[in-house]
């Protein structure tokens, strides 16, 4: 069975040995020595200044809204994943979606001003399948309207945009380090800023707010990890430009089998480099989409539909909205397998399936 992805696990020794130090230790969370050195190792790896690790991607995402004290509505994007979405209801705020762009498929900073009320105060915005948002834009419409950014960078560790770390970008941004991730912790994430009393914080807060032992320093939540985690991090961050490498192979073995049929992928930042997180691909119409789906799925290869359906349609509790760009999109955008453990044979044979069912 071939799945859409599939965790990349270092040799069971270099795990081994960061956790022998665990069983003298016996400091298994409470951002032990194993968290803070990876803490420390990311910063480095990502030529960023300040950086949290915690719980998961959607924790770093309520610790962002919660930490620039927002409230009222917030612009996004319909075509992402839920977490973007429902981590804003769940502090209380109101999700505002725009339109895509059909080449990113990133959200349409074109769309952005006119969706903006008296009650906006921010945007969070997804760099979809890590590809980076028009952030200049963004920057200049938050700062035109006094709105404070934040970007959803779950599929983007390690690009850079205009120079810099894309995380660099907005006032936080946060990533997720979750098993399926290019580079992941099991379970895991991480919020990035530039500003310090923002990062301090959200230290207080991934600590329940605690200020020592017995002073507290507002509202928290437990955001902290574990140091089992941790070392998975550290032991997969010594793996990362080969996990890179892989997958870009891999991407271009798909690219060149495909190049002659009607199949198109999202155009990429002119201004960034390429992590290899997914490969997405547009077929024709979703009739064409389903035949390939059910092909491939005869031969236990499973894909997936990211982001199917469009959260403006799909979601309880957000108005049901239609946005022409996004519905058209999502009805025709399939992720292909994906992983590092993934082979040039299987990925030829993917390709072949795909070929069989169009050439029908």
């Amino acid at each position: 069975m071939i799945n859409v992805t599939q965790p990349f696990l270092p040799p069971k020794e270099d795990y081994d040995l960061l956790l022998h130090g665990l069983w003298k230790r016996r400091w298994l969370t409470n951002m032990g020595p194993l968290a803070s050195e990876l803490e420390m190792k990311l910063k480095s790896h990502l030529e960023i200044n300040h950086i949290l690790f915690v719980t998961n991607g959607t924790i770093a995402l309520q610790l962002a809204i919660k930490a620039l004290a927002l409230e009222g509505e917030i612009i996004t994007t319909p075509f992402t994943y839920v977490a973007t979405t429902s981590s804003m209801v769940w502090e209380g705020c109101n999700p505002v979606y725009v339109d895509i762009d059909p080449k990113s498929l990133n959200i349409d900073p074109n769309k952005i001003e006119a969706a903006i009320t008296d009650k906006t105060t921010a945007i969070i915005a997804t760099h979809v399948y890590g590809n980076p948002c028009d952030v200049i834009a963004i920057d200049k419409i938050a700062k035109k309207h006094n709105l404070n950014v934040i970007y959803d960078a779950a599929h983007a560790f390690g690009v850079k945009v205009n120079g810099k770390s894309v995380f660099e970008y907005g006032d936080i941004s946060t990533c997720s380090t979750h098993a399926t991730k290019l580079f992941h912790t099991c379970e895991g994430g991480f919020v990035v800023t530039k500003d310090k009393s923002l990062l301090k914080r959200m230290a207080y807060m991934r600590n329940f707010g605690h200020d020592g032992p017995e002073a507290f320093q507002g509202l928290g939540i437990n955001g902290k990890n574990s140091e089992f985690h941790a070392a998975m991090g550290l032991a997969n961050l010594e793996y990362i430009e080969a996990i890179h490498e892989k997958r870009k192979i891999l991407i271009e073995r798909y690219n060149e089998n495909l190049k002659h049929v009607n199949i198109i992928s999202p155009s990429w930042h002119k201004k960034a480099n390429n992590n290899y997180a997914y490969h997405p691909v547009l077929f024709q119409n979703e009739e064409v989409l389903l035949r390939v789906i059910q092909e491939l799925k005869k031969n236990e290869i499973f894909g997936r539909r990211y982001f199917y359906p469009s959260l403006a349609k799909v979601l309880p509790y957000t108005e049901n909205e239609t946005f022409n760009v996004t519905e058209d999109i999502a009805s025709r955008v399939f992720c292909l397998p994906l992983y590092y453990d993934l082979t040039i044979e299987e990925v030829d044979l993917i390709c072949r399936l795909i070929l069989r069912e169009l050439n029908n």
